[in-house]
Protein backbone atom coordinates (compact mmCIF):
# COMPACT_ATOMS: atom_id res chain seq x y z
CA UNK A 1 0.00 0.00 0.00
CA UNK A 2 1.62 3.41 -0.62
CA UNK A 3 0.24 6.22 1.47
CA UNK A 4 0.92 9.61 0.90
CA UNK A 5 0.19 13.10 2.95
CA UNK A 6 -0.84 16.98 1.85
CA UNK A 7 -0.98 19.86 4.10
CA UNK A 8 -4.03 21.90 3.98
CA UNK A 9 -3.02 25.82 4.11
CA UNK A 10 -4.04 28.88 5.89
CA UNK A 11 -3.56 32.17 3.32
CA UNK A 12 -1.90 34.79 5.08
CA UNK A 13 -1.91 37.24 2.97
CA UNK A 14 -3.15 38.42 -0.92
CA UNK A 15 -5.88 35.86 -1.23
CA UNK A 16 -7.87 36.01 -4.39
CA UNK A 17 -4.97 37.24 -6.22
CA UNK A 18 -4.20 33.83 -7.88
CA UNK A 19 -6.78 33.51 -9.74
CA UNK A 20 -5.99 33.63 -13.45
CA UNK A 21 -8.86 35.81 -14.23
CA UNK A 22 -6.78 38.52 -12.30
CA UNK A 23 -3.08 37.51 -12.16
CA UNK A 24 -2.85 36.73 -15.99
CA UNK A 25 -3.71 40.56 -16.31
CA UNK A 26 -2.05 42.24 -13.45
CA UNK A 27 -0.10 39.48 -11.88
CA UNK A 28 -0.92 38.07 -8.06
CA UNK A 29 1.22 37.64 -4.49
CA UNK A 30 0.01 35.77 -1.83
CA UNK A 31 1.38 34.57 0.95
CA UNK A 32 0.34 31.23 2.48
CA UNK A 33 1.46 28.79 5.16
CA UNK A 34 1.06 24.85 5.40
CA UNK A 35 -0.75 23.64 8.51
CA UNK A 36 -0.24 20.19 10.48
CA UNK A 37 -4.01 19.23 9.39
CA UNK A 38 -3.48 17.09 6.37
CA UNK A 39 -5.51 14.97 3.66
CA UNK A 40 -4.37 11.14 3.26
CA UNK A 41 -4.14 9.11 0.26
CA UNK A 42 -3.97 5.45 -0.12
CA UNK A 43 -3.30 3.29 -3.44
CA UNK A 44 -2.99 -0.36 -3.85
CA UNK A 45 -4.06 -2.81 -6.26
CA UNK A 46 -6.33 -5.99 -5.28
CA UNK A 47 -7.30 -9.42 -5.99
CA UNK A 48 -10.84 -7.93 -6.63
CA UNK A 49 -11.78 -7.58 -10.66
CA UNK A 50 -13.13 -3.85 -9.71
CA UNK A 51 -11.66 -0.35 -8.91
CA UNK A 52 -13.11 0.49 -5.51
CA UNK A 53 -13.06 4.19 -4.84
CA UNK A 54 -13.31 5.12 -0.92
CA UNK A 55 -14.13 9.16 -0.11
CA UNK A 56 -17.08 10.74 1.17
CA UNK A 57 -18.78 8.10 -1.10
CA UNK A 58 -17.98 4.63 -2.36
CA UNK A 59 -17.63 3.62 -6.39
CA UNK A 60 -16.69 0.61 -7.66
CA UNK A 61 -16.60 0.72 -11.37
CA UNK A 62 -14.86 -1.21 -14.00
CA UNK A 63 -13.26 1.61 -16.13
CA UNK A 64 -11.75 5.02 -15.38
CA UNK A 65 -14.69 6.64 -17.61
CA UNK A 66 -17.06 5.39 -15.19
CA UNK A 67 -15.75 7.13 -12.07
CA UNK A 68 -17.71 9.71 -11.18
CA UNK A 69 -15.40 11.65 -8.68
CA UNK A 70 -13.67 13.77 -11.49
CA UNK A 71 -10.31 14.39 -9.44
CA UNK A 72 -9.86 11.50 -9.22
CA UNK A 73 -11.38 10.10 -13.05
CA UNK A 74 -9.25 13.01 -14.35
CA UNK A 75 -5.76 12.66 -12.63
CA UNK A 76 -5.76 8.68 -13.31
CA UNK A 77 -6.12 9.49 -17.01
CA UNK A 78 -3.20 12.09 -16.74
CA UNK A 79 -1.28 9.80 -15.27
CA UNK A 80 -2.05 6.52 -17.56
CA UNK A 81 -2.60 4.75 -14.25
CA UNK A 82 -5.47 2.28 -15.23
CA UNK A 83 -5.35 -1.07 -13.49
CA UNK A 84 -8.74 -2.54 -13.15
CA UNK A 85 -7.91 -3.82 -9.61
CA UNK A 86 -6.84 -0.83 -8.37
CA UNK A 87 -7.89 0.82 -4.94
CA UNK A 88 -8.17 4.26 -3.49
CA UNK A 89 -9.09 5.67 -0.71
CA UNK A 90 -9.03 9.05 0.87
CA UNK A 91 -9.68 10.70 4.63
CA UNK A 92 -8.77 14.25 6.01
CA UNK A 93 -8.01 15.61 9.69
CA UNK A 94 -10.87 18.56 8.48
CA UNK A 95 -13.82 18.01 6.17
CA UNK A 96 -14.07 20.00 2.56
CA UNK A 97 -15.81 23.17 2.60
CA UNK A 98 -14.22 24.51 5.16
CA UNK A 99 -11.97 27.06 3.77
CA UNK A 100 -8.46 25.23 4.20
CA UNK A 101 -7.36 24.58 0.49
CA UNK A 102 -8.48 20.41 0.29
CA UNK A 103 -9.31 20.12 -2.93
CA UNK A 104 -5.98 20.85 -4.00
CA UNK A 105 -4.38 19.37 -0.90
CA UNK A 106 -6.03 15.98 -2.53
CA UNK A 107 -5.19 16.70 -5.51
CA UNK A 108 -1.44 17.13 -5.56
CA UNK A 109 -1.65 13.80 -2.89
CA UNK A 110 -3.10 11.83 -5.27
CA UNK A 111 -1.12 12.75 -7.95
CA UNK A 112 2.07 12.22 -5.81
CA UNK A 113 0.72 8.73 -4.65
CA UNK A 114 -0.11 7.61 -8.29
CA UNK A 115 3.40 8.72 -9.67
CA UNK A 116 4.89 6.49 -6.35
CA UNK A 117 3.12 3.83 -7.77
CA UNK A 118 5.24 4.28 -11.52
CA UNK A 119 7.72 4.51 -9.89
CA UNK A 120 8.08 8.22 -11.13
CA UNK A 121 9.77 11.07 -9.08
CA UNK A 122 8.27 14.55 -9.48
CA UNK A 123 9.27 17.57 -8.21
CA UNK A 124 7.16 19.90 -5.82
CA UNK A 125 6.57 22.72 -8.54
CA UNK A 126 5.51 20.11 -11.24
CA UNK A 127 3.51 18.32 -9.07
CA UNK A 128 1.74 21.81 -8.28
CA UNK A 129 1.35 22.56 -11.92
CA UNK A 130 0.20 19.50 -12.69
CA UNK A 131 -2.85 19.42 -10.00
CA UNK A 132 -3.71 22.78 -11.59
CA UNK A 133 -4.23 21.60 -14.59
CA UNK A 134 -6.37 19.01 -13.44
CA UNK A 135 -8.61 21.45 -11.57
CA UNK A 136 -8.46 24.85 -13.62
CA UNK A 137 -7.95 23.80 -16.95
CA UNK A 138 -9.61 20.19 -17.65
CA UNK A 139 -12.77 20.48 -14.74
CA UNK A 140 -12.44 24.38 -15.29
CA UNK A 141 -13.22 25.26 -11.50
CA UNK A 142 -13.33 28.96 -11.01
CA UNK A 143 -10.79 28.58 -8.35
CA UNK A 144 -6.52 29.74 -8.07
CA UNK A 145 -3.50 28.62 -7.80
CA UNK A 146 -2.38 29.09 -4.06
CA UNK A 147 -3.92 25.67 -3.04
CA UNK A 148 -1.91 23.61 -5.08
CA UNK A 149 1.26 25.24 -4.85
CA UNK A 150 1.36 25.68 -1.05
CA UNK A 151 0.38 21.75 -0.31
CA UNK A 152 3.22 20.66 -2.80
CA UNK A 153 6.32 22.89 -1.39
CA UNK A 154 4.73 23.59 2.19
CA UNK A 155 6.60 26.17 4.68
CA UNK A 156 5.59 29.62 4.89
CA UNK A 157 6.10 31.07 1.79
CA UNK A 158 5.62 33.63 -0.86
CA UNK A 159 3.74 33.10 -4.18
CA UNK A 160 4.45 35.35 -7.27
CA UNK A 161 1.85 34.31 -9.95
CA UNK A 162 2.98 35.47 -13.09
CA UNK A 163 1.00 37.06 -16.30
CA UNK A 164 2.55 33.86 -18.24
CA UNK A 165 1.49 31.69 -15.87
CA UNK A 166 4.46 31.10 -14.04
CA UNK A 167 4.61 30.62 -10.36
CA UNK A 168 7.56 31.82 -8.19
CA UNK A 169 7.99 30.49 -4.51
CA UNK A 170 10.13 31.62 -1.98
CA UNK A 171 9.94 31.11 1.81
CA UNK A 172 9.57 34.43 4.19
CA UNK A 173 12.53 35.76 4.98
CA UNK A 174 11.85 36.52 8.87
CA UNK A 175 13.72 34.67 11.52
CA UNK A 176 13.14 31.83 13.55
CA UNK A 177 11.73 33.08 16.73
CA UNK A 178 9.24 35.32 14.38
CA UNK A 179 8.09 32.53 12.75
CA UNK A 180 7.89 30.45 15.85
CA UNK A 181 5.69 33.77 17.69
CA UNK A 182 3.75 33.44 14.22
CA UNK A 183 2.82 30.33 14.47
CA UNK A 184 1.66 30.31 18.23
CA UNK A 185 -0.33 34.01 17.82
CA UNK A 186 -2.55 32.47 15.43
CA UNK A 187 -6.37 30.94 16.86
CA UNK A 188 -8.20 29.46 14.35
CA UNK A 189 -11.90 28.12 14.84
CA UNK A 190 -14.89 26.70 13.38
CA UNK A 191 -17.76 28.60 12.32
CA UNK A 192 -19.86 25.45 11.43
CA UNK A 193 -20.58 26.64 8.01
CA UNK A 194 -19.87 24.89 4.94
CA UNK A 195 -19.20 25.45 1.80
CA UNK A 196 -18.04 25.06 -1.86
CA UNK A 197 -15.05 27.65 -2.69
CA UNK A 198 -15.63 27.92 -6.37
CA UNK A 199 -19.09 29.12 -5.12
CA UNK A 200 -18.11 31.67 -3.46
CA UNK A 201 -15.15 32.69 -5.80
CA UNK A 202 -17.02 32.13 -9.03
CA UNK A 203 -18.84 35.64 -8.44
CA UNK A 204 -15.00 36.90 -8.36
CA UNK A 205 -14.11 35.19 -11.29
CA UNK A 206 -16.72 36.04 -13.52
CA UNK A 207 -16.22 40.02 -12.36
CA UNK A 208 -12.68 39.85 -12.92
CA UNK A 209 -13.33 38.65 -16.44
CA UNK A 210 -15.54 41.30 -17.06
CA UNK A 211 -12.88 43.50 -15.69
CA UNK A 212 -15.29 44.55 -13.29
CA UNK A 213 -13.37 48.17 -12.01
CA UNK A 214 -14.30 47.70 -8.00
CA UNK A 215 -13.20 44.22 -8.08
CA UNK A 216 -10.41 44.54 -10.36
CA UNK A 217 -9.75 47.61 -7.56
CA UNK A 218 -10.67 45.79 -4.43
CA UNK A 219 -7.98 42.63 -5.52
CA UNK A 220 -5.03 45.09 -6.32
CA UNK A 221 -5.53 46.25 -2.97
CA UNK A 222 -5.45 42.72 -1.43
CA UNK A 223 -2.26 42.71 -3.35
CA UNK A 224 -0.67 45.77 -1.98
CA UNK A 225 -2.08 44.41 1.23
CA UNK A 226 -0.36 41.06 1.20
CA UNK A 227 2.81 42.76 0.04
CA UNK A 228 2.35 45.19 3.20
CA UNK A 229 2.33 41.49 5.53
CA UNK A 230 5.22 40.21 4.27
CA UNK A 231 7.19 43.33 4.91
CA UNK A 232 5.85 43.75 8.71
CA UNK A 233 6.42 40.06 9.32
CA UNK A 234 10.23 39.88 7.68
CA UNK A 235 10.28 43.23 9.64
CA UNK A 236 9.37 41.03 13.04
CA UNK A 237 6.13 43.53 13.71
CA UNK A 238 3.73 41.22 14.45
CA UNK A 239 1.03 43.32 15.55
CA UNK A 240 1.14 45.41 12.35
CA UNK A 241 0.61 42.32 10.75
CA UNK A 242 -2.89 41.81 12.88
CA UNK A 243 -3.98 45.24 12.02
CA UNK A 244 -3.38 44.78 8.51
CA UNK A 245 -5.18 41.43 8.63
CA UNK A 246 -8.24 43.04 9.95
CA UNK A 247 -7.87 45.74 7.01
CA UNK A 248 -7.71 42.56 4.70
CA UNK A 249 -11.14 41.01 6.21
CA UNK A 250 -12.46 44.69 5.92
CA UNK A 251 -12.23 44.64 2.40
CA UNK A 252 -12.74 41.00 1.37
CA UNK A 253 -16.10 41.60 2.72
CA UNK A 254 -16.64 44.25 -0.19
CA UNK A 255 -16.35 41.25 -2.81
CA UNK A 256 -19.39 39.85 -2.26
CA UNK A 257 -22.40 39.36 0.28
CA UNK A 258 -21.79 35.53 0.40
CA UNK A 259 -18.35 36.69 2.17
CA UNK A 260 -20.12 36.59 5.91
CA UNK A 261 -22.95 36.26 7.47
CA UNK A 262 -24.31 37.84 10.82
CA UNK A 263 -23.11 35.20 12.61
CA UNK A 264 -19.47 35.59 11.41
CA UNK A 265 -19.50 38.71 12.13
CA UNK A 266 -20.70 38.59 15.44
CA UNK A 267 -17.98 35.90 16.11
CA UNK A 268 -15.35 38.46 14.44
CA UNK A 269 -16.44 41.17 16.87
CA UNK A 270 -16.18 39.13 19.35
CA UNK A 271 -12.30 38.07 18.93
CA UNK A 272 -11.19 41.93 18.37
CA UNK A 273 -13.47 42.60 21.86
CA UNK A 274 -11.07 40.18 23.32
CA UNK A 275 -7.42 40.32 22.54
CA UNK A 276 -7.36 39.73 18.61
CA UNK A 277 -5.81 42.36 16.52
CA UNK A 278 -6.99 41.10 13.48
CA UNK A 279 -8.78 38.12 11.87
CA UNK A 280 -10.51 37.05 8.99
CA UNK A 281 -11.96 33.88 7.47
CA UNK A 282 -10.22 31.39 5.64
CA UNK A 283 -10.48 30.79 2.02
CA UNK A 284 -13.22 32.10 -0.23
CA UNK A 285 -15.23 33.18 2.53
CA UNK A 286 -19.16 32.51 3.52
CA UNK A 287 -18.04 30.11 6.15
CA UNK A 288 -15.02 27.98 6.98
CA UNK A 289 -12.65 28.79 9.90
CA UNK A 290 -11.79 32.11 11.55
CA UNK A 291 -8.40 32.62 12.34
CA UNK A 292 -7.48 35.41 14.31
CA UNK A 293 -3.90 37.41 15.42
CA UNK A 294 -3.53 37.78 18.96
CA UNK A 295 -1.11 38.59 21.50
CA UNK A 296 -3.19 37.64 24.19
CA UNK A 297 -4.27 34.41 23.49
CA UNK A 298 -6.02 33.17 27.00
CA UNK A 299 -8.40 35.75 26.77
CA UNK A 300 -9.25 34.90 23.16
CA UNK A 301 -9.44 31.41 23.76
CA UNK A 302 -11.58 31.74 26.19
CA UNK A 303 -13.96 34.25 24.93
CA UNK A 304 -14.07 32.05 21.96
CA UNK A 305 -15.23 28.43 23.76
CA UNK A 306 -17.51 30.56 25.88
CA UNK A 307 -19.10 31.20 22.33
CA UNK A 308 -19.68 27.37 21.84
CA UNK A 309 -16.89 27.87 19.42
CA UNK A 310 -14.64 24.75 18.11
CA UNK A 311 -11.11 25.58 17.87
CA UNK A 312 -8.52 23.75 15.94
CA UNK A 313 -4.96 23.89 16.99
CA UNK A 314 -2.08 23.65 14.42
CA UNK A 315 1.30 24.13 13.54
CA UNK A 316 3.52 24.85 9.98
CA UNK A 317 4.19 22.10 8.17
CA UNK A 318 7.59 22.62 6.06
CA UNK A 319 7.41 19.13 4.03
CA UNK A 320 4.74 19.64 1.86
CA UNK A 321 3.01 16.60 0.01
CA UNK A 322 4.81 13.60 0.48
CA UNK A 323 4.81 9.87 0.16
CA UNK A 324 4.70 8.42 4.14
Amino acid sequence: MIIGRSPLRISIGGGGTDLPSYYRAHGGFVLSAAITQYVYVTFQLTPQTEMLLRYSQIERVKTVDQIKHPIIREALKLTGVCAPNLEITSIADIPAGTGLGSSGSFTTCLLKVLHKHKRHFIHAPELAEMACHIELELLKEPIGKQDQYIAAVGGVTAFEFREDGRVDASPLKASDEIIDLLEDNLVMVSTGYYRSASTVLKEQDDKSKKNDQSMVDNLHYVKELGHRSREAIEGGNLARYGEIMHEHWLHKKKRSPLMSNADIDRWYQLGLDNGAIGGKVIGAGGGGFLLFYTEEKAKLRAALKAAGLIEIRFGFDYEGTKIL
